[in-house]
């Protein structure tokens, strides 16, 4: 149970502190020094490399996630939080992978293209989504930290 719990919580430091990271930090400061061709290119670079950690870290969130809550006997078996917090992930999943597979890919081809009025909107919408999930992703690090002690 402890290298589950070790996992999970690493993939999810990996996951949200990502996005805090590129929300809160990243973002405000490439919006404000870099042209849009040169921003856009930042951005689509580096999400190649954080969309691979991101993959990894939902790939262990789910599989880790699910462990645990077997070991502990099930669903029947886990407190209310557990529920908020695994409904509060499917729903970041589900959030992130239409953020990859739809305006992520098109920023790409856009950016690729240099098609750069074409990518701006698909960036803007990743940031959109990527703030939804980073509001869940820390209010999920509450529910999975306190949640218990409340619920």
């Amino acid at each position: 149970m402890g290298l589950l719990l070790a996992l999970h919580m690493l993939a999810a430091v990996v996951w949200v502190g990502g996005m805090f990271f590129a929300y809160n930090c990243l973002r405000p400061v490439a919006a404000q020094v870099l042209e849009p061709p040169f921003r856009l290119q930042l951005w689509s670079g580096s999400f190649v490399r954080f969309f691979r950690w991101v993959w990894l870290a939902v790939i262990l969130l789910l599989v880790t996630g699910h462990g645990m809550i077997a070991m502990l006997g099930g669903m029947a078996a886990v407190g209310v939080h557990v529920h908020l917090m695994m409904g509060a992930g499917y729903l970041m999943v589900l959030l992130y992978c239409y953020l990859y597979f739809r305006p992520y890919l098109l920023l790409n081809q856009y950016v690729d293209q240099q098609r750069w009025s074409d990518a701006a909107p698909q960036l803007n919408r990743i940031r959109q989504i990527v703030a939804v999930n980073l509001g869940l992703g820390l209010l999920v690090v509450i529910v999975a930290s306190g949640g218990r002690f409340w619920l």
